[in-house]
């Protein structure tokens, strides 16, 4: 395990470092952000960072991390914040949200856990690309594709994407898909699943606006199924020039 913490409280990260240690992680410490782009050359499964160390920038550094490293598992490990900053994070590419002080044996956990779901997620990635419609969903670029257009989808987006994808027609319940892609369960009330969806359908339409994908099961979920919008309408059937006059005229005998 290749571990990066950018945090620093030294006393939370020196109990961290020796636990890692102790279990024969590897790991390099930040106490100052390096540039996002910097991450995206490491050789490293997951990240724990503190958004406080990040300043009013924090939001736009933790999205630029997950552009440019998607196979990067990101914990946040943070003071506390209220649940629009956390699902803020969530959404912007965060795999996990700690709120300290935390245990470090917890936070350890939390990343054994998102590293074993991006392993999960990349072991599809030697497949062929998945051709439905107009797109190819390309799992080695974390994106899909029409006629050579990215849709520029987020990992997030694209995880969704590949997950309904995969299902092969089959309806899958919402909080299925949240289980899949965010990695635990879903709250009552939590509309992320929906969010996402309609963002992606946004994208793709963009990408290819003469198919659909996704379709809505109401109460229950979604299914991926491409379906060309404009499909040509059948020509009407031309009548039997061998019928009884009365039925060529449209009355019955």
């Amino acid at each position: 395990m290749q571990l990066a913490i950018l945090d620093s409280d030294s006393g939370f990260v020196q109990v961290l470092v020796n636990r890692a240690e102790s279990m024969g992680w590897q790991q390099r410490r930040f106490e100052a952000p390096p540039r996002p782009e910097e991450f995206g050359a490491m050789r490293v499964n997951a990240l724990i960072v503190d958004l406080a160390l990040l300043g009013p920038g924090a939001w736009e550094y933790l999205e630029a991390v997950a552009a440019v490293a998607p196979g990067l598992g990101i914990v946040v490990a943070t003071g506390r914040s209220s649940v629009a900053q956390r699902v803020r994070g969530l959404r912007m590419g965060a795999d996990d949200w700690i709120t300290k002080p935390c245990h470090p044996e917890e936070a350890l956990a939390r990343v054994e856990a998102v590293v074993r779901r991006r392993k999960q997620a990349s072991s599809r990635i030697d497949r062929e690309p998945v051709l439905a419609g107009e797109l190819s969903i390309r799992a080695d670029q974390f994106q899909a594709f029409a006629d050579g257009r990215s849709a520029d989808l987020t990992r997030r987006e694209f995880e969704v994407l590949a997950l309904l994808a995969g299902a092969e027609g089959k309806v899958l319940q919402r909080e299925e898909i949240y289980q899949q892609v965010w990695g635990y369960s879903m709250a009552h009330g939590d509309r992320s699943v929906d969010v996402f969806v309609r963002k992606l359908r946004q994208k793709l339409e963009i990408a290819s606006p003469d198919w659909l994908y996704i379709h809505t099961h109401f109460g229950v979920g979604y299914r991926f199924d491409p379906e060309a919008r404009h499909a040509e309408a059948a020509p009407p059937a031309l009548p039997d020039p061998r019928a009884p006059a009365a039925v060529l005229a449209g009355r019955e005998p």
